[in-house]
C-alpha cells in the first residue's frame, strides 16, 4: 500500500529535482537524486558513400555539422554534437552519428552531398543513408527518494502491476544546491514502478521510461555537476574547456538565464570584454555574457539571440560601450566561418554589426 505523504517545505528546500506536469506547471514531486539524469543518448548514424575528404575528420567533429544537398530546393541538414565512427573498412564511406531533428534530404535522396563544420568544408560524398540501429530498450529515470503530495500518489494508486501509468507531459525542473533555477529537461512521465525510499518512511523511488527521456551525455557530466553546486565566482572558467564542452556550458548559462529576472543596467554604462579565450563561437558569447553580466552571464548565444539581449531585459540599456581587449583573437578564428548552406561569411563582423545597431558603441583594443 502506498503511504500517505506531505511535501515539506524545509525538505525541499534542499531538493534539485522537481517532477511537474507541464500543462498547468503543477509540482508532482521533488528529490535530491535523479538517477539516469546522465547518459548516451540516442544518435543517428549516417553512412556516406564515396567520401571525398577535404579536411581531416576524426573524433568529434562539431557542434553543428550540416550536409549540404546540391538540390538546390532542398535545405542543409543538421547534425548536432556530430562524431565520426571513422571510414569503413575496406569502402569508401564514411560514418557519421549526431543528434539529428530528421528535416533536410529525404531518406531516398539520391546525389552528391556537401559536409561543413560552420568554419571549414570537410568534404562530400556521392550519396548518404541513415542507419537505422537495432530496437534497444532505453534506461529509466529513477527519482530516488521523491517526495510527492495527493495528486501524485491518487494517480499512482490506479496504476496496476501489469499497467504502467502514463501521467502524460512533464517536466523535470532542476536547481543548484543554492536552490535556485538551474535548467529543465522535458519528458513523458510513464510511471513504470515505485516502492518504498530506504532511508525515507514518507519518501518513495518512482522508476520512468526512459524511452521519453533524453539523458545529458557524459561528457557534459563534470560541467552539470559544477553548476549544479552553484554558478562560478569569477569570469572565465569555461576558458580551459574544449569546444564541445564550451557549448554544453552555453547551453547551460543560457537555461539559466531564461529562468531568472535580470536588472538592466542605466544607459550609458561603460562595459570590458577580455577577448583573449575567445578562439571559437561559443567562447565568443561567453565572453560576451560575462562582460555585460558578470560570472556565468548570459547576453546570447547566437546572432538572433544576441539581437534580442539587446532589445533590453538582460541587464542592458541602450546607448552604452564596450572595450573590447584582444579582439585580435576573436578576429583570426570567426571572420571565416559558413552558414547553413556553406555560404563564407564574417561572423566577428557580424557581431561588431549588430552591437553597434543595439546602441552599444565598440572599440576595439
Amino acid at each position: 500500500m502506498i503511504p500517505t505523504m506531505h511535501e515539506d517545505k524545509d525538505h525541499r528546500g534542499r531538493m534539485r529535482y522537481t517532477l511537474s506536469e507541464t500543462e498547468h506547471g503543477q509540482a508532482w514531486g521533488v528529490c535530491a537524486e535523479a538517477k539516469g539524469l546522465f547518459g548516451e543518448p540516442q544518435r543517428g548514424t549516417y553512412e556516406l558513400f564515396g567520401w571525398v575528404p577535404q579536411a581531416e575528420v576524426s573524433g568529434w567533429v562539431g557542434n553543428r555539422v550540416w550536409l549540404v544537398p546540391d538540390d538546390d530546393p532542398l535545405e542543409p541538414w543538421l547534425l548536432q554534437d556530430a562524431e565520426t565512427l571513422g571510414q569503413v573498412l575496406g569502402t569508401d564511406s564514411l560514418v557519421l552519428t549526431g543528434l539529428d531533428d530528421y528535416e533536410g534530404p529525404p531518406e531516398g535522396h539520391r546525389g552528391r552531398v556537401r559536409v561543413h563544420d560552420g568554419r571549414r568544408w570537410l568534404g562530400s560524398c556521392r550519396e548518404f543513408t541513415r542507419i537505422l540501429p537495432p530496437k534497444q530498450s532505453a534506461p529509466p529515470l529513477v527519482l530516488k527518494g521523491l517526495a510527492f503530495g495527493d495528486q501524485l500518489r491518487t494517480a499512482l494508486m490506479k496504476g496496476t502491476i501489469r499497467e504502467a501509468v502514463d501521467l502524460g507531459q512533464a517536466a523535470l525542473e532542476i536547481r543548484d544546491d543554492l536552490g535556485e533555477p538551474l535548467t529543465e529537461r522535458p519528458l513523458r512521465a510513464r510511471v513504470l514502478n515505485w516502492w518504498r525510499n530506504a532511508y525515507g518512511r514518507s519518501l518513495i523511488d518512482l522508476k520512468l521510461d526512459g524511452e521519453f527521456f533524453t539523458p545529458v551525455p557524459q561528457y557534459a557530466r563534470p560541467i552539470w555537476e559544477r553548476w549544479l553546486a552553484g554558478p562560478p565566482d569569477n569570469q572565465g572558467v569555461w576558458a580551459g574547456l574544449d569546444t564541445r564542452r564550451r557549448w554544453a556550458w552555453l547551453d547551460l548559462v543560457r537555461e539559466r538565464a531564461c529562468r531568472r529576472a535580470h536588472r538592466d543596467r542605466p544607459a550609458g554604462y561603460a562595459y570590458e570584454l577580455d577577448g583573449q579565450h575567445i578562439t571559437d563561437e561559443p567562447g565568443l558569447y561567453l565572453a560576451l555574457g560575462e562582460a555585460v553580466n558578470g560570472p556565468g552571464g548570459y547576453f546570447g548565444g547566437c546572432l538572433a539571440a544576441l539581437d534580442d539581449c539587446l532589445g533590453g531585459t538582460f541587464g542592458y540599456t541602450a546607448p552604452a560601450t564596450l572595450i573590447w581587449r584582444n579582439a585580435a583573437t576573436a578576429h583570426a578564428h570567426l571572420s571565416h566561418t559558413l552558414t547553413p548552406d556553406g555560404e563564407p561569411y564574417d561572423l566577428f563582423a557580424e557581431v561588431l554589426k549588430a552591437l553597434a545597431e543595439g546602441g552599444m558603441h565598440v572599440t576595439l583594443a
